[in-house]
């Protein structure tokens, strides 16, 4: 069993109390690990060191900080099984989509590398200016922000960690890593990566224990200049009211749409959406929540999906041939179970699935299903597709668009015309045309409209946003 202490300041610690928690498996309830868990002293300690830390790494020339991210990557990868294994342990994903994950790692160390050595400024035309001559040259940098809070969610224990954490030490920062209680060894995992690759004292420090308690103190603290939240539009709303004057990013809820329209290839949108709506039990932000289709193609469109949300595996995640393992928790499981329930009395058809077993519930397909529902409105964050049928092009951008949310949307078939309609006109911070919401890349932009949040992650995007621009005039 895999157990660790807090870590702040370069330090590996008891929490001030000596408390600890157990890490459950979602899949059979067994303790899989064991953290301590901090108290508000422990936070406060971790910012302070973290305030101490900011203050040499922003000092510390890029080409040295590279050198560690890229020692980090080595490592990551060296390492990248037993990081999977953690994932799938905690997180209950299957474990061929956890090594995927984990995968991942030391590409997104060494990309955040590579871009914190990258931090142009730009020339002035100061001259452009009326009553202004020759006599003044200007020019901007780019500073690293100072201390930065990274809170991260349970379903990419992995890759969220390193998205927040990866471009903030690139760029000179200092970081303390609040992740999430359900899966905080993954996290403590990296960390480790980190301090073995040589990120010194007061650079990174992971305080795990209750969002409640330790996100308030950590957010609302003076000295962090940016926080990096991924999480629930709720507790996004929660932080922005409480955090006074800096920086935000705000990764928050979805209900994604995928159109399919006349002409499109049917059995690529199928396979895509039993893949995109599905996968991490449907825990994931950008999941296929909601399909919009036209009405002349959705008999043959579900003729096509059926046969493979059947193939879709349930089990153990350790187990080969798994495809779906369980939620992050039964309770979460119970709330999926009333949400198809639910829609059903508000007479949509479940064609398929939705049956819970624990912390399972089967893959599910739902038609008939109302925009305006709260199964369309509302985050599901669970195993379910649901489908809208609309009579026109105009139709299906107006059920696009008919929720709060933005993050992210994908149109199969159509014309020229529509296509290029649909990615000026769906309200979302990617749309992916050919293709489902569910495909990211790690250097792209990411992030969203409305209340999906504001901000961007990918890792440019990030390194950008987790420093400050300073102007510079020299007068003569």
């Amino acid at each position: 069993m895999t157990k660790f202490d807090l870590l702040i300041g370069g330090e590996w610690r008891p929490a001030s109390t000596g408390e600890t928690a157990a890490v459950h498996s979602p899949f059979d309830g067994s303790v899989v690990g064991e953290v301590a868990v901090a108290t508000e002293a422990d936070a406060k300690s971790a910012l302070s060191a973290a305030q101490r830390g900011a203050a040499i790494w922003s000092r510390t020339p890029a080409h040295e900080r590279a050198a560690i991210l890229f020692r980090a990557a080595e490592i990551a990868e060296l390492r990248a099984e037993d990081i999977a294994r953690t994932i799938s342990l905690e997180n209950g994903k299957p474990l061929a989509e956890a090594t995927g994950e984990a995968r991942r790692s030391g590409a997104l160390l060494r990309l955040a590398a590579s871009e914190g050595t990258q931090l142009y400024g730009e020339g002035l035309p100061l001259d452009a200016n009326p009553g202004t001559g020759q006599d003044k040259v200007g020019f901007t940098l780019r500073q690293p922000v100072g201390v930065i809070v990274a809170i991260t969610p349970f379903n990419y224990p992995a890759l969220l960690v390193l998205h927040k954490v990866a471009p903030a030490i690139a760029a000179g920062n200092a970081v303390v890593l609040k992740p999430a209680g359900a899966t905080p060894l993954t996290a403590l995992m990296l960390a480790k990566v980190l301090v073995d690759a040589g990120v010194p004292e007061g650079v990174l420090s992971v305080v795990t224990g209750p969002g409640g308690t330790l996100g308030d103190v950590l957010v609302s603290d003076p000295r962090v200049r940016k926080i990096s939240f991924t999480g629930s539009t709720a507790v996004g709303e929660r932080i922005a009211a409480i955090a006074g004057v800096k920086k935000l990013s705000l990764e928050l809820g979805a209900s994604s749409p995928t159109v399919i329209l006349p002409g499109a290839d049917l059995e690529r949108a199928a396979s895509a959406v039993a893949a995109g709506g599905y996968v991490n039990a449907g825990q994931v932000c950008i999941s296929v929540q909601r399909v919009i289709a036209h009405h002349t193609i959705e008999a043959d469109f579900l003729d096509a999906l059926l046969p493979k949300v059947a193939a879709i595996r349930s089990g153990d995640p350790l187990a080969d041939g798994t495809t779906l393992g369980p939620l992050i928790s039964e309770h979460e499981a119970q709330r999926v179970e009333r949400s198809i329930a639910r829609a059903v009395d508000d007479g949509s058809r479940l064609l398929v699935g939705g049956e819970r077993s624990g912390g399972f519930v089967s893959p599910a397909v739902l038609t008939n299903v109302d925009t305006r529902q709260p199964f369309a409105q509302e985050e599901l964050f669970g195993p379910a597709v649901s489908v809208t049928t609309v009579d026109s092009f105009d139709a299906a951008i107006a059920a696009a668009n008919g929720t709060p949310y933005g993050l992210a949307a994908g149109v199969f078939g159509g014309t020229l015309a529509e296509g290029i309609r649909a990615m000026r006109e769906i309200e979302a911070g990617s749309v992916h045309l050919g293709w489902t919401p569910l495909w990211r890349a790690d250097l792209m932009p990411y992030g969203g409209l409305k209340a999906s949040g504001y901000g961007k992650e990918g890792v440019r995007s990030a390194v950008a946003e987790m420093t400050e621009v300073k102007t510079v005039v020299l007068h003569s």
